[in-house]
């Protein structure tokens, strides 16, 4: 036995590792990418990083087929994308355990919304276990893989970005093995044709039954819900990170259900554990998905008639809302500035948005670190949907407004994304004589999620060499027959490029390709430096949008730029916006 201090998302990790697991796939995506990262350092295990969430959930359910207990990793919005195996893979069951983590993100710390994961877990009746810290992370883990395989079922197991991203202690106790489940041909269980869909149907309901009466009883036996009984005034239910708010916010002053199986919710404990209390309280972040399951029971509670369903929530909050008490504030008497995410010194996107900057175009979205050249002073994106949805919208928009738009429209992706959901997009455009021009911005590496290797740079999870997806080469197969690589740091090259391409009349890919700045790998220019006689203070240099740049008052009284050598890594392309030289090197 050895204790550590993990991360929630380390933890589920250990938990794949003591469960015997045996095939992992994933694609990243914050908050859950560090499982997959964490678990690929165990040689016992196979890790891969998918081209997408349905590609990587396919590949764990083959290997349940396979008979290995196998698992795979994604946000909420990732669980969208692999929502269609989901969906199936509930009526067919399992060989072996299976487990898919999603993380929802309450807040939107790194997300386009607030979805709520358990909505998915309910719809395609797959049971849904929820940790409230790291030592229940890797538990829940170990014991999903064992009622996988008792219950025949895929299993769902929910984080979120608090519960993802803390630390706590966690016992560990070393690897279990467990051998490959024999493999037997069975139609009628494995292949989702409608006969068989309509019986699997009918043994999912039974299931779900199953499964509710189970949480009624022995989950409470095996750890899973708890019930801690100190006040009969004030009772609350709760799950996940509401649970370890709740303890600390209300301490002894409430009686607590909490629950870690979220899908099928337990009937007789809750109703049981409202007889205990005088006012019972449901503390849920996003949907009122226990609310309401309260309401159908008859149970009377007090949820979002105090807590919002918008954000996380906190101990003050939920100390507010149930005692009426609120902990004095400290406050400062000035205005703190916000300071928005922005591009990195260095970006590559920052070259090709600054050489894009004065052609006045409609540039269709992505998610990835270029995301953030929407924002002010750069300004240049008009939309951001999802995963993809840069290509196929750029199509939808110019075939809505006709050939003088998509001779001033584009739509910038990652080299990640275009790989995950962006390529079905292009062969659209193709197939259905589209003339929009689309810019890969290939910076070799997964950004924003953390530096993960992708099937464009040649590395495996790992960091083994593999075959690399030539983009140039794939473009030109589904018929793109114009295909231009710049170097976004050539301001002028890249303009004039994707001008010539706004022009002609037929399909274009345009490949942004220079790596990103924070690879160990890339080598710097050094700092450079303003020429203070040159310098007029006139904040041109400014629009790029570059951290390292700022301002400063000089000796004289007058405001000079200044560029910060500590950040600086002399891109160059700031002196593309001082038309009097005042920027040089050192």
């Amino acid at each position: 036995m050895e204790k550590k201090l993990l991360l929630g998302n380390e933890a589920v990790a250990a938990g794949l590792y003591e469960a015997g697991v045996k095939v992992i796939s994933s694609y990243p995506g914050t908050p859950s990418t560090e499982i997959t990262e964490a678990a690929s350092k165990y040689d016992e295990m196979y890790s891969e990083w998918a081209p997408n969430e349905k590609v990587a959930f396919e590949v764990a359910i083959g290997a349940s087929f396979g008979g290995a207990r196998s698992f795979c990793a994604m946000k909420h919005v990732g669980l969208n994308v692999a929502a269609d195996p989901l969906y199936t893979a509930s009526y067919i069951g399992v060989n072996g355990g299976m487990v898919c983590a999603v993380a929802d993100d309450p807040g939107m710390h790194s997300s386009q919304n607030e979805q709520d994961s358990r909505r998915h877990a309910i719809a395609a009746k797959v049971p849904m276990l929820e940790p409230s810290d790291s030592q229940e992370c890797l538990d829940f883990t170990k014991i999903a893989y064992d009622l996988s395989e008792r219950f025949d079922t895929p299993f769902l197991l929910r984080l979120s970005t608090r519960i993802s991203h803390s630390r706590s202690l966690v016992t560990l106790t070393g690897r279990t093995e467990v051998g490959l489940k024999e493999y037997k041909r069975d139609v009628m269980k494995n292949v989702m044709m409608p006969a068989m869909a309509r019986k699997a149907h009918a043994k999912v309901e039974e299931r779900n039954d199953e499964i509710s009466r189970w949480a009624d009883t022995e989950a409470f036996d095996l750890g899973i819900n708890l019930l801690d009984m100190n006040s009969d005034e004030i009772g609350v239910i709760c799950a996940g990170s509401t649970y370890a708010y709740a303890r600390e916010a209300l301490g002894e002053k409430a009686s607590y259900l909490k629950l870690g199986i979220v899908n099928p919710l337990p009937k007789q404990a809750i109703v049981d554990f409202s007889k205990k209390v005088k006012t019972l309280y449901v503390i849920e972040e996003l949907d009122d998905i226990i609310e309401t399951h309260c309401i159908k029971l008859g149970v009377k509670v007090i949820g979002r008639e105090v807590f919002p369903p918008l954000g996380e929530y906190n101990q003050s909050m939920i100390r507010k809302a149930i005692l009426g008490e609120e902990k004095e504030k400290i406050a400062v008497d000035c205005e703190i500035p916000p300071r928005p995410p922005v591009l990195c010194p260095g970006c590559p996107h920052r070259g090709l948005y600054f050489a894009l900057k004065n052609l006045n175009l409609y540039i269709s979205g992505d998610i990835g670190c270029y995301t953030l050249g929407a924002q002010a002073p750069l300004a240049m994106m008009d939309t951001c949907v999802c995963m993809g949805a840069s290509v196929s919208a750029l199509h939808g928009y110019n075939t809505a407004r006709g050939v003088d738009a998509a001779k001033k429209s584009i739509a910038v992706i990652g080299d990640s994304t275009f790989i995950h959901s962006g390529i079905t997009g292009l062969i659209d455009i193709v197939y259905n004589k589209g003339i929009s021009t689309v810019i890969v911005l290939d910076n070799s590496i997964t950004g924003m999620t953390g530096h993960q290797n992708n099937p464009l740079n040649g590395k495996t999870i790992k960091g083994d060499p593999t075959t690399a997806v030539n983009l140039e080469a794939l473009a030109k197969s589904i018929g793109i027959n114009r295909v231009v690589v710049v170097d976004p740091f050539d301001i002028e090259g890249t303009r004039n490029a994707v001008k010539a391409e706004l022009e002609a009349e037929e399909p274009s890919l345009v490949i942004s390709r220079r790596p990103c700045a924070l690879l160990k790998t890339v080598k710097h220019e050094p700092a450079l430096v303003v020429d203070n006689d040159k310098c007029v203070g006139c904040k041109m240099c400014l629009k790029v949008g570059c951290p390292a740049i700022s301002q400063k008052v000089g000796e004289n009284g007058k405001t000079k730029a200044y560029i910060d050598p500590n950040q600086c890594l002399g891109c160059g392309v700031c002196t593309e916006s001082c038309r009097l030289g005042a920027i040089k090197k050192a």
